[in-house]
């Protein structure tokens, strides 16, 4: 899958820009603050519907303008595809697949995967639980249309749960009728979370060993009130005490993805370099997934990836995106040095596109 052309309008602060795009490497150069990362997010947007970096979408707007609109010309599994997205304040975002808007954004997500690695993934390890929580539902929601309906009818099953419980109710009946949803979607979503780090945590290990050089075992872990007894049991043991508490305090909506490093937490023992591997390693695992269990080539976005990584690690990894599974990449950086080695490292059918930006200004380079 390739996206040919991308059109921006009052995308924060890219007033207007219209790019035919290579079908391999794209590369956007300029200084720090001037809008490259935002060309990457607004690819990103229109995979998925929002912002990378969780900006509301109030915020994607242009400060000064009524609306913003995106709209990318596709090619996918041989077919044209043009997905355009639309907010105007006031009256909320529109997304629509070839003119015809959907129904429910919800339908959109997982037609056009994409990975983007960043510096904001230091979040996976820094951050809370809800930032974990997120990398994995987004990656199972793009390839399992079903797994995004049971977390929306969790989660309106859970706001239920918790107004009774706020309320102070008591009734075991009626927390039964609410419970059984409840039970039912998280037992769904915890089945394809463990399935998932069962296929997932191999091609990790992979990805960090050819990033690292191999010398540093990792392991992932799930988390979870699950593996010690199913939704129902859990909810009926402590019910009392979320009553007290005033919220539900057991579920898949506390899940963790335990990141480890040598046998310990990575948020203790990692260095700066180890954790931007570390975070490398999970897109670039994030793109192998879902390019199998989709049976199509994600859009890889690479946005600042070399800072902060040692020059061995920044050629294993020019090494790991040169290869021949990897499709259409776009990657920004100040310095064109890193980008013109992967350019040259890079063969196939399609060359590349560069361009500069210069404060919201996207040209194309010579």
């Amino acid at each position: 899958m390739i996206i040919k052309s991308l059109a921006i309008q009052n995308y924060k602060n890219i007033a207007q820009a219209s790019l035919e795009l290579s079908p391999r490497i794209n590369c956007f150069t300029g200084r720090n603050g001037m809008g490259k990362t935002n060309v990457l997010d607004a690819i990103y947007y229109l995979s998925v519907c929002r912002s990378f970096n969780n900006c509301p979408d109030s915020l994607v707007v242009t400060y000064d303008q009524p609306f913003m609109m995106l709209r990318g010309d596709y090619e996918r599994r041989g077919e044209q595809e043009q997905i355009s997205c639309g907010i105007q304040r006031g009256k909320g975002k529109t997304v629509r697949r070839n003119g015809k808007a959907y129904r429910r954004i919800s339908e959109h997500i997982g037609l056009l995967p994409v990975v983007m690695v960043s510096p904001d993934d230091q979040r996976l390890i820094s951050g809370g639980t809800d930032e974990r929580r997120r990398f994995i539902d987004l990656i199972i929601a793009q390839s399992d249309a079903d797994y995004l309906s049971d977390l929306i009818r969790y989660n309106r099953s859970l706001e239920s749960r918790n107004a009774l419980l706020r309320a102070e109710v008591t009734d075991h009946l009626l927390y039964e009728s609410v419970e059984a949803s409840l039970a039912a979607a998280a037992a769904a979503i915890f089945k394809k979370r463990c399935r998932w780090l069962t296929d997932f945590a191999p091609i990790f290990s992979r990805y960090y060993a050819e990033i690292s050089g191999g010398a540093e075992p990792v392991e992932l872990r799930l988390i979870s009130h699950l593996h010690e007894a199913p939704m129902a049991e859990l909810l009926d043991h402590y019910r009392s005490r979320d009553i007290a508490m005033g919220h539900t305090t057991v579920g898949i909506h506390r899940d963790d993805l335990e990141l480890d490093l040598l046998g310990h937490s990575m948020r203790k023992v990692g260095s700066q370099g180890q954790c931007k591997t570390f975070t490398a390693a999970l897109r670039l695992a994030q793109f192998a997934f879902l390019k199998r269990q989709a049976d199509i080539t994600p859009i890889l976005l690479l946005d600042d990836i070399f800072d902060k990584l040692d020059a061995q690690r920044v050629a294993n990894i020019i090494n790991v995106v040169a290869g021949t599974e990897f499709g259409q990449i776009f990657i920004t950086d100040t310095d064109r040095t890193y980008i013109d080695e992967l350019i040259a490292r890079t063969t196939g059918a399609g060359g590349h596109s560069s361009f500069t930006v210069e404060g919201g200004h996207i040209e194309a380079a010579l």
